[in-house]
Parts: C-alpha cells; structure tokens; sequence
C-alpha cells in the first residue's frame, strides 16, 4: 500500500474541483483588487489565464524565492488563485469560474 502524498502547509484544499464551489461568495472584491495590483501578482494572473495548470516555475517571475512565496500567498489568500502540491512541486491555477460568478468582467477587465 503507497503512503499518502503529505500535504504541503501552504496547500489550499480549495484547489479540489468540487471544494471551491462553497466559497465563492467569501471572494472579497478590495482583496483581489489589491492582490491584481502588483506588477509581479498581475503577470502571474496573466500567464496562469488560459486556463491550463502550471508549475510554479513556469510562471512566477525571476525573483527572490521569498518574494516569489509573499506573491504566491497574496494571490492564494485573496482567492485569486490555488495551489496543488505535486511531489516536490506546486502547481497553480487562476480560480477564473470563482472570479467570473462572484465578479462578472473583472478578469477580462484586468487581463487586458
């Protein structure tokens, strides 16, 4: 029998497909706005857009890790974004269906 893969501190259990339904509502319009409106956080949005998960080396910026770890966690906190771990990776995904029902517009406004 395989050992269960550990679950990374930093894990948003949102991630699950059928978790983050619940919480939609909780979606704050000021957090996400403050969350899209650094340069690194919003360039992250942007290649996480189309819509496929993705390593987070592929899309976090050249930066120190600990901001690379302050960005991530701006954006999961905000409800912008989920993380998955994987092994020793994380991958992200923009919570794009979340965004469009609580704020309808807002990614496409932002995306730009």
């Amino acid at each position: 029998m395989a050992a269960a893969e550990p679950t990374h501190p930093d894990a948003d259990p949102s991630c699950d497909a059928d978790a983050s339904r619940g919480d939609t509502d909780a979606l704050d319009l000021a957090e996400v706005l403050a969350a899209l409106g650094h340069p690194a956080r919003l360039e992250i949005v942007r290649k996480l857009a189309s819509g496929e998960e993705a390593f987070c080396g592929e899309v976090v910026p050249d930066l120190p890790r600990s901001s690379v770890t302050h960005h991530l966690r701006t954006l999961r906190e905000s409800g912008v974004i989920c993380q998955r771990p994987e092994g020793r990776r994380q991958y992200l995904t923009l919570r794009r269906d979340d965004l469009e029902r609580r704020f309808p517009g807002l990614l496409a406004l932002v995306l730009r």
